[in-house]
């Protein structure tokens, strides 16, 4: 009978909140839980604060089975994770004399002197089951409360993710039974359509379903579709998997252009080659962000036809011999087509940019993307300029997905 349980990563850290680093350690923890069944609901970020991170765990105790914190296990002073543990789970501070000494002796391999503040990592919550640090001085622990538990691990990826594979996910297993039950995912990639139509078009009774499940992802000009199924083995999941992705293929498969870690740009060069067709690259007002992600795919040196790149919009006029400065879009279909020369053998992307314009902008003329190939041409244009922080990553992924699709349809 399937194992039904929940847990909750609470990630410790002020530098996280004040967006100093990415909290990369609980996408790995989210990852191993998904792997061995384990059904994750919250993720939560607190800051260096005992009162705070007590009160995460309490919140965290009253709606899983297993909390996971991350971080704060260090010997400084705003490292408060051991005593807000004890805190949280109403329990005093215990000495661990074998484990000073597994610290000292560890820093005398690096041939370091051991500072006094490192006593504070022998003292874990009364009655924890400790979780020694092979790779690290910060020694872990799990605190069992009334069937739950708090796993509290090191911060440092390196120490984290080996904890996480050879102490943590042994002591779930064993501890909840858990035995071969998985959680398995696969992310169809779509490509030309937003969100909402998706939404719409894949509909309500595949969206509102229990096992699998099925949810949405908003990218920069794609949107992911992920499908989860939770079984007793691989094989059962990944049935599960085919016979919704098969569903859905039927209503979007259109938009679908690759799966998991497959990316616009490889796609889109495998399109090419396949048609015997070489790519023109227009970026004006904008970085060359195109022209490098096609080149940074296998064999995309193959279909670069020719780049070309301005600084900005007066540039591109001057060498357009004064042409398409009646309206930013107008200026992008003209290069287009300029650049298919009329040769089907050849497709475009061209992005103009006025690089003075941010996003907060309401105007007609901020971005435009036009693609030809094949006698065809369709353009877009945004009101953000090349001042936007999203202008980099929407028209990059925009202007390879129209041409995607584009030579998809014909």
């Amino acid at each position: 009978m399937a194992v039904n349980i929940n847990a909750e990563i609470v990630a410790i850290g002020t530098e996280i909140l004040l967006g100093e680093i990415a909290d990369t350690n609980s996408v790995f923890i989210a990852r191993l839980l998904r792997d061995i069944g384990v059904n994750l609901y919250f993720m939560t970020s607190v800051g260096d604060n005992e009162q705070r991170i007590a009160d995460s765990i309490r919140i965290a105790l009253s709606r899983a089975d297993i909390v996971i914190t991350c971080g704060g296990l260090g010997p400084t002073i705003d490292d408060m994770t051991r005593q807000a543990v004890a805190l949280a789970t109403n329990r005093s501070l215990e000495f661990h004399q074998y484990l000073l000494d597994a610290i000292a002796a560890r820093f005398a391999t690096f041939r370091a002197q051991m500072t006094d503040n490192n006593r504070r990592q022998a003292y874990l919550p009364y009655g924890a089951i400790v979780i020694e640090n092979p790779v690290g001085t910060a020694p872990s622990f799990i605190v069992e409360q009334d069937g739950k538990c708090v796993i509290s691990l090191p911060g440092v990826p390196r120490e984290m993710k080996f904890l996480m594979n050879e102490r943590v996910v042994p002591y779930l297993r064993e501890h909840y039974g858990l035995g071969s039950e998985i959680i398995k995912a696969k992310v169809l990639k779509t490509a030309g359509i937003g969100e909402s139509m998706l939404d719409d078009q894949i509909g309500t009774e595949l969206l509102e379903m229990a096992n699998p499940t099925v949810g949405l992802a908003a990218h920069a000009g794609q949107v992911d579709v992920r499908i989860t199924a939770k079984a007793s083995s691989e094989p059962e999941a990944d049935e599960m998997i085919g016979a919704v992705e098969q569903r859905i293929r039927q209503r979007i498969g259109s938009y679908i252009f690759g799966v998991d870690t497959d990316r616009i740009q490889d796609v889109l060069v495998k399109l090419l080659l396949s048609s015997g067709m070489r790519l023109s690259v227009s970026e004006i007002g904008i970085d060359d962000f195109v022209h490098r992600a096609v080149l940074d795919t296998p064999s995309g040196d193959r279909v670069i036809a020719d780049h070309q790149h301005y600084a900005d919009l007066d540039a591109l006029n001057i060498s357009m011999g004064g042409q398409g400065t009646q309206s930013i879009r107008e200026l992008a279909e003209i290069t287009a087509r300029h650049s298919c020369r009329d040769d089907a053998s050849v497709a475009a992307i061209v992005i103009v940019t006025d690089p003075m314009r941010d996003e907060s902008e309401d105007s007609d003329g901020g971005t435009a993307i036009a693609v030809c190939a094949k006698g065809n041409m369709r353009s877009r244009i945004y009101g953000f300029g090349g001042r936007s922080e999203i202008a980099a990553s929407w028209t990059t992924t925009w202007a390879m997905s129209m041409l995607w699709q584009m030579l998809s349809e014909t």
